[in-house]
């Protein structure tokens, strides 16, 4: 149900390792409880960011949730195409509806995320 390659954290974010950055954001799981998304605030290309740390809010026509670091590090790219079209989110999660990317990061911290298997026994959770 969620893709093996990704990393997962228990607040909902996903993150993947292509090799130059790690590329974040928010689950089906995470998308499908916010409903339509219509605004997105991203970071801004430079700031660096601390696991676990507040990097970009995302509001939908039920509420607004924050978007937290699933690794620390620096950003250095963001999806601007959110800008114009947040509800790219609602329709490609984990491939067009991509939030950041971080560089400098640590390995361990992202090793120590969830894989798939975990996150979906996390979601089922009651």
């Amino acid at each position: 149900m969620y893709p093996e390659h990704l990393r997962y954290t228990e607040s909902h974010e996903w993150v993947r390792d292509d090799g130059s950055a790690y590329v974040v954001g928010i689950t089906d799981f995470a998308a499908e409880q916010l409903g339509d998304i219509t605004y997105v605030e991203l970071p801004e290309v430079g700031e660096e960011f601390s696991q676990d740390e507040e990097v970009a809010t995302v509001e939908s026509v039920k509420a607004a949730s924050d978007v937290y670091a699933p690794v620390g590090g620096r950003i250095v790219a963001v999806n601007k195409a959110l800008d114009d079209a947040p509800e790219i989110i609602n329709r490609s999660p984990y491939e067009d509806g991509w939030f950041f990317k971080l560089a400098d990061t640590d390995v361990a911290e992202f090793e120590g995320l969830m894989d798939a298997a975990a996150y979906t026994l996390f979601v089922k959770e009651p």
